[in-house]
């Protein structure tokens, strides 16, 4: 999938010198701005509002912005006859951060891994991709952040898929796990959005059930539906399929049975002290029973202390992740030994 698929983004600078057009419904909607006065081509059926500099461009969107019509689709044009379909408040907040989105136009990014591992054995299961700018005052969040208010998600999120398996070629050893995150919202077509990650991962010659494609934490999901037919689309592909923060939003248990994920995550906040504290231990025995019941495996988040992964492991929990086990580095670790 090219980067001018219209719902990842056209990747395309902003100039300083150009224009942006708009349908007569969509200028009559911006009624309210009448200090820039635009020219009108008949044959196009289009009003062209002329800019000189980035700035000029940032005060007309912000005087449009006013006038409450942050979703009206425009087209930017640049001298080279190029042009961009945009919504006023993507178009704002790309000229207003041009570093954030020439980080994620450019992919100045890479992965830092997490070590997940087998609870009985010891041994190294897999590792989670975590994207990390390449300049280190940029955190994830913000990017992320960013990316959704400028409609750029969808490009990040594919780019950051790319990286993660890169970094599996890369670092993690053949037969070893790669957990790698993903925002249901961006995949609009499963069967066309993902074509782009299947070629990369045929690409850089990586198993595909070395794949685990998780769905991240601050997504929220309201098409159960959409989101079977993602899982479905990775696991025809030969990829697994993870739900993460079990007990936390909607990854509750009653939506096991119907997803039927290969394995589940549990929300770190139910790990915090689970040695200590009943009603948690409550909660993951029941965890526990359902996912033996469906042949769903459990992933432990977030262990931090000895305590919280010996009851974990002396409850039944297949695989584990967190500080106590290992924090993100660029590369994988050789061993963990458990004191």
């Amino acid at each position: 999938m090219s980067n001018t698929c219209h719902y990842c983004g056209i990747q395309m600078a902003i100039p300083e010198q150009g224009q942006v057009t708009m349908h007569p419904k969509q200028y009559e909607k911006m009624a309210g701005n009448r200090f820039v006065k635009p020219e009108f081509h008949q044959k196009h059926n289009r009003y062209y509002f002329s800019f000189q500099s980035t700035n000029n461009l940032i005060t007309l969107l912000e005087e449009w912005l006013k006038e409450d019509v942050h979703n009206e689709w425009m087209e930017l044009l640049d001298n080279h006859n190029n042009q961009m379909p945009i919504t006023v408040q993507h178009l704002y907040e790309r000229a207003t951060q041009p570093a954030l989105t020439s980080i994620i136009y450019n992919g100045e990014f890479t992965s830092h891994i997490q070590p997940i591992i087998d609870l009985k054995t010891q041994g190294i299961f897999g590792y989670e991709a975590l994207l990390r700018t390449t300049n280190s005052s940029t955190s994830p969040g913000d990017l992320f952040a960013f990316a959704q208010r400028a409609g750029l998600h969808s490009m990040l999120d594919q780019k950051a898929r790319e990286e993660a398996v890169k970094s599996k070629a890369k670092h993690i050893p053949k037969g070893q796990k790669c957990f790698i995150n993903f925002l249901p919202s961006t995949i609009y077509v499963p069967e066309y959005c993902l074509r782009h990650t299947f070629n990369i991962v045929k690409h850089y010659d990586v198993a595909p059930s070395d794949l685990v494609f998780e769905v991240v934490e601050t997504e929220k999901i309201t098409n159960m539906d959409h989101l079977k037919n993602i899982f479905e689309t990775y696991q025809a592909s030969g990829m697994n399929v993870a739900l993460d923060d079990v007990g936390s939003g909607y990854s509750t248990i009653e939506v096991l049975n119907l997803l039927k994920p290969h394995i589940v995550k549990i929300d770190r906040e139910y790990i915090r002290d689970c040695h200590l504290e009943k009603e948690k231990q409550d909660f993951l025995l029941r965890v526990i029973n359902t996912a033996y019941e469906l042949g769903v495996e459990l992933l432990a988040e977030g262990i931090e202390t000895i305590e919280e992964y010996n009851w974990l492991q002396n409850n039944g929990i297949q695989y584990g992740q967190g500080y106590y086990i290992g924090k993100p580095s660029p590369y994988p670790i050789h061993s963990f030994s458990h004191a």
